[in-house]
């Protein structure tokens, strides 16, 4: 059986040399490429043939579900597994619904990865215990909560919003103008029914939507 070809996307260099060792130590598998940006992924996988992608959730510029989405329009059949420091409870079922076929914290550990990238390779779906029970025991109440109403991108934004950035630093990480975060930042809290970040983090805390550590 020939290894499982595999891409490594985060804008992290030391990450990224993290888990080359961690795939390389395993005789199935194979770190087929690499790529520091949503860009420069979507480019080697036009130009190459993988397995599966293995996709950090926040870098600047694409990213994220939006990332995961042009890729699986690139390329169908590639699977996704995305390793991110944002908890389940945050990005999981975004990221599924984009078509990605798991999600993994970036504080688990090493074995768990490697289980995961095999049962998605063979065509299974990853997602922890904690979180798929969650998923399938979402009331009606919660799955028309307020922020399940934000498209991707304002979510993204919703979320940068409420760790602290300024539309700014925002604006930077995502390749947008300030005009562009500020409309999304008034669009969202016209949907939520919010009256400024201080109502959004409020919220965020309430429904659980706050990262325990700050994203990577």
């Amino acid at each position: 059986m020939s290894a499982i070809r595999v891409l490594v996307v985060d804008d992290h260099q030391l990450v990224r040399e993290g888990l080359k060792q961690i795939l390389g130590a395993d005789a199935g598998m194979s770190v087929a490429g690499e790529a520091s940006n949503g860009d420069d992924a979507l480019a080697l996988v036009r130009k190459n043939e993988y397995d599966l992608a293995l996709l950090d959730m926040s870098m600047p510029g694409l990213s994220g579900v939006n990332l995961v989405k042009r890729l699986k329009t690139e390329r169908p059949k590639l699977k996704i597994l995305v390793v991110s420091m944002h908890g389940e409870s945050q990005y999981a079922a975004r990221a599924l619904k984009a078509g990605a076929s798991g999600y993994l914290t970036k504080d688990s550990a090493p074995a768990l990865l490697l289980g995961a990238i095999r049962k998605i390779a063979a065509g299974g779906v990853h997602i922890s215990e904690a979180a798929a029970e969650g998923l399938l025991n979402a009331s009606a109440s919660d799955v028309v909560a307020p922020h399940r109403t934000l498209s991707d991108r304002e979510y993204e934004i919703f979320k940068l919003l409420v760790e602290g950035r300024g539309p700014t630093e925002i604006g930077d990480a995502l390749h947008l103008s300030v005009k562009t975060v500020s409309t999304h930042k008034t669009r969202i809290l016209q949907k939520m029914n919010l009256h400024g970040t201080a109502d959004l983090v409020r919220y965020a805390m309430e429904h659980g939507l706050l990262d325990d550590k700050p994203a990577g």
